[in-house]
């Protein structure tokens, strides 16, 4: 018989779950009686849990935003300000779509909770351990030397590259994760990075 697989996802800091503060997530599976399965088993006065039929599109935007959150702590280490961070969730949210699409999932599981939530709660959460790597590299500390002191799993860090090989097999353009790659690499510094991104030729927006 074919396996039965879902997947839950969304903006959901570990420790504001536990203390029972308000949180929405999404249940996504092929299969729609396994999706609501999931609902009656985690949805509560706290949680509250909504279906799709996406699971590669909350797939993909669970593993996407923690690389663009990354890049969102270097803006926010470098001091660049609120618009400079507002444009980069944008376009990273751009970036992710069209991985995500090119991968079979659909456009609008983007603009749901898996996909601009998770975005936007990790890029600017005090919480977010691969918003707190950002912040770290643009201080200039080495990469090994934040790992060992965070003592978590930033997920961004390891999976950045497979996300960017991923990307050039499909022929999609992810500037700001290829940037996060050059700088997880030590091949750009933070400064560098931003400045490529910056000098990118104009396009129309997409």
């Amino acid at each position: 018989p074919q396996a039965r697989s879902g997947v839950l996802s969304g903006p959901s800091f570990a420790k504001e779950v536990a203390l029972g503060q308000p949180t929405a997530l999404v249940a996504a599976s092929t299969d729609n009686a396994l999706a609501e399965q999931a609902v009656d088993v985690f949805h509560s006065d706290a949680l509250r849990v909504y279906t799709s039929n996406d699971p590669v599109g909350v797939e993909v935007g669970g593993a996407v935003k923690n690389v663009l959150a990354i890049a969102t702590g270097i803006v926010d280490g470098m001091d660049l300000g609120l618009n400079a961070r507002a444009a980069l969730i944008t376009r990273g949210l751009a970036e992710m779509t069209r991985l995500g699409v090119a991968l079979g999932a659909r456009t609008d599981t983007f603009m749901g909770l898996s996909g601009l939530g998770d975005l936007v709660l990790t890029s600017t959460g005090a919480l977010s351990r691969n918003r707190t790597v950002g912040l770290q590299l643009a201080t200039g500390k080495p990469l090994a030397q934040i790992l060992q002191e965070l003592g978590h799993v930033a997920e961004g860090v390891y999976s950045a590259a497979t996300v960017w090989q991923r990307a050039q097999a499909l022929g999609v353009a992810m500037p700001i994760t290829e940037a996060v790659v050059a700088v997880l690499e030590g091949r750009l510094s933070p400064a560098e990075a931003v400045g490529a991104l910056m000098r990118r030729g104009a396009k129309a927006e997409g």
